[in-house]
């Protein structure tokens, strides 16, 4: 089973600033470049930290409303200190969190979940830019074709991984979801399988309804 790598889904060609880029050029670079955020490198190109569309509005939130309806918002130090920044290096959200390109996409996804981050900057063992990859990166393997999902599960799992023990198992899968039916001889086999095709890049969800020989955990039991 071949699980889908950063490195497979990130932006290779990744628009990056420098640490002293000016609060205006790096509103520009993010208009030009149809971009929300990008990450801040040092002279290495190696990633400091990562600068956003809200990062650059905290500056229009912290002025005054010049009608005088609209008071302006506690912020903390830190959050005055960004607000007031001029520079990336001032401005931007640091550290990086960052992603190697020989991660799957289920460690991407949950590095960005336990960070509450939208995108990672890829790098390499010398801590140097490769890429980054997003959400939406992310989500691209859910467009994999049904046949494609279908064709990974009966060969690779069912007929490689577990072998005659699933052979009688059915496969049927339509937008992602996952449908499958036949038979096995041993009971607890059924949740391995469920597992196991669960773990495939583009499935949504599963459902089974495999039959089986009376519970063998039983026979186990009367055995000893």
């Amino acid at each position: 089973m071949h699980h889908r790598t950063v490195e497979e889904l990130m932006t290779r060609d990744v628009v990056r600033a420098r640490r002293d880029m000016p609060f205006k050029e790096i509103v520009k670079l993010l208009a030009d470049n149809d971009v929300t955020a990008v990450p801040v490198v040092d002279e290495l190109d190696r990633p400091v930290g990562v600068v956003s569309e809200a990062d650059l509005l905290r500056k229009s939130s912290a002025q005054a409303d010049p009608s005088g309806l609209t008071p302006v918002p506690h912020l903390e130090a830190w959050e005055r200190a960004k607000a007031e920044g001029a520079r990336a290096e001032e401005l931007m959200s640091a550290p990086a969190v960052c992603a190697r390109p020989e991660w799957t996409v289920v460690e991407a996804a949950r590095l960005m979940a336990v960070q509450n981050v939208k995108r990672l900057p890829v790098v390499d063992e010398t801590d140097r830019l490769q890429g980054i990859v997003s959400r939406s990166d992310l989500l691209r393997i859910f467009l994999r074709r049904d046949d494609a999902i279908r064709d990974e599960i009966t060969g690779d799992l069912l007929r490689g991984t577990l072998g005659p023990v699933a052979s009688d198992v059915t496969v049927e899968v339509r937008e992602g979801h996952v449908s499958l039916g036949g038979s096995v001889k041993v009971r607890s086999l059924i949740p391995v399988i469920e597992r196991l095709c669960r773990s495939v890049d583009g499935v949504v969800s599963v459902a089974q309804h495999i039959a089986h020989r009376p519970d063998d955990s039983q026979n186990s039991a009367k055995d000893g």
